[in-house]
């Protein structure tokens, strides 16, 4: 990994064109300044639309458009289509290009941005890429319009409703009329019981309780309202919601993740956004520590794991980022890239495992590397009763490297059991599937592949 705040301005360029669509891990798209991101699958393809840093040079913030990329697997990325400010209301270049989200409902993609901390608008068009046009022609929330500042957006859909979600330390909340460029009800003030940020780790800042950039999400019947890296929780859309954590703490960090980071600490300036995929959650989010400047951020993935009782566990921030797998360590199976007929439970270890819930369930795992030379696979599991776990090349009908055929454990505890592999190339995409009617009986914790 490179630190980018050693790159001087030439050879940064000669970079920017060589990740346009490069292999690449964490940062999502590295020394290109792009930030504040909101991802969202559209068409079984992953569509990030942000902000953009635009210089490493830059010793303050200066974002001059909007951007969006795709990817087919959330390591390849593609940057397909930029907006700039005089091609929306703002009508003239603008140096406060600041957070967007994006929405789709009735054949139409809305693309929503900050005009810097005072407004947001809104642009239309036919593709998850444009091109965008703005029909109001006017912000869709005006400075004016609540105690706040109305800006850093949020678009979230419920039961085909879509609400839109912003402001600065106190938060407001309205749904959308079915143009999705008009408020349906006068936004609504959220109520957050307890609230910490990154301004306010010990509760008494009551000027700067939370933070700007909301976001809200659901899972399992219950709405997740976010700032940066901390959360709060409810069972109304409305609220109240009551504070949680935040997914980011000290134990996080992978070796040269944890520094530069901002004045006010770790916790400061993690814009950006949750999202489900095959069954699997991420949270996409900015940092510096790549960087080493504030005002010229990259963008991170981490997955995502929920507790039985709901709330989030503690995120890894690493380079390796999401999709991609390392042969010469652990593997470990929640981390998977898509998943059918597979729930995720906490174990005794402190963390998460798989269990299959029927006959030809299934894990998959792209872009798994160094697999060449590796002769052994080791599994961490639990089986209740004895099964069968073909490994096959990419899908559940692909190609069938070979079979491991896992005995019953001997103590209920989880137990590492070796197989002969056959058939890997150096780089693999394989797929896990679980044969038997018992298989509901089997948790697989981790494994790796040996020489």
């Amino acid at each position: 990994m490179i630190n980018s705040f050693k790159i001087r301005h030439g050879i940064l360029g000669i970079m920017i064109l060589a990740v346009t669509s490069a292999f690449t891990q964490n940062p999502m798209v590295s020394n290109v300044g792009l930030n504040d991101p909101h991802i969202h699958i559209f068409n079984d393809t992953a569509y990030v639309y942000a902000s953009h840093d635009k210089s490493i040079d830059n010793d303050k913030f200066i974002m001059e458009d909007w951007w969006v990329w795709s990817s087919p697997d959330l390591v390849n990325w593609t940057k397909r289509s930029v907006l700039k400010p005089k091609d929306t209301y703002i009508g003239t270049e603008f140096s406060r290009c600041w957070a967007t989200d994006a929405a789709f409902r009735n054949g139409k993609y809305y693309f929503y941005f900050s005009e810097g901390n005072e407004q947001t608008g809104v642009v239309v068009g036919d593709t998850p890429v444009g091109p965008w046009k703005d029909v109001l022609e006017k912000p869709l929330l005006t400075s004016n319009l609540t105690d706040t500042h109305e800006y850093d957006m949020a678009v979230f859909e419920d039961n085909g409703e879509h609400y839109i979600i912003f402001g600065v330390w106190d938060y407001y909340i309205a749904k959308l009329n079915d143009d999705m460029m008009s408020l349906a009800e006068r936004p609504k003030k959220i109520q957050i019981n307890n609230p910490r940020g990154p301004y306010n780790l010990d509760g008494n800042n009551k000027k700067m309780p939370t933070d700007d950039k909301p976001f809200l999400h659901k899972h399992n019947n219950k709405f997740y309202l976010s700032w940066g890296c901390f959360y709060a929780m409810s069972d109304n859309i409305y609220g109240p919601y009551d504070y949680k954590d935040s997914i980011i703490k000290e134990e996080s960090f992978a070796e040269g993740f944890d520094a530069p980071t901002w004045p006010n600490g770790f916790l400061q300036g993690r814009h950006g956004s949750f999202f489900e995929w095959h069954n699997q959650w991420y949270y996409v989010y900015c940092d510096i520590s790549q960087t080493g400047n504030r005002y010229f951020r990259d963008s991170f993935i981490s997955y995502v794991h929920y507790k039985a009782n709901g709330e989030m566990a503690t995120i890894h921030v690493d380079g390796v980022g999401v999709g991609n797998y390392d042969a010469n360590g652990f593997i470990e199976a929640e981390n998977y890239f898509k998943a059918n007929g597979i729930v995720k439970v906490e174990n005794n270890k402190g963390g998460f495992s798989v269990e299959p819930i029927k006959d030809s369930s299934y894990l998959i795992f792209p872009n798994v590397k160094s697999l060449i030379g590796k002769n052994t696979l080791e599994l961490e599991v639990i089986a209740k009763e004895p099964i069968e776990l073909e490994v096959r090349e990419g899908h559940p009908l692909g190609e069938l490297l070979f079979t491991c055929k896992v005995p019953k454990n001997d103590i209920y505890a989880f137990q590492r059991r070796n197989f002969i592999t056959k058939n890997l190339k150096d780089k693999q995409s394989l797929c896990f599937v679980f044969k038997g009617s018992n298989v509901s009986s089997f948790k697989l914790n981790r494994f790796k592949f040996k020489n």
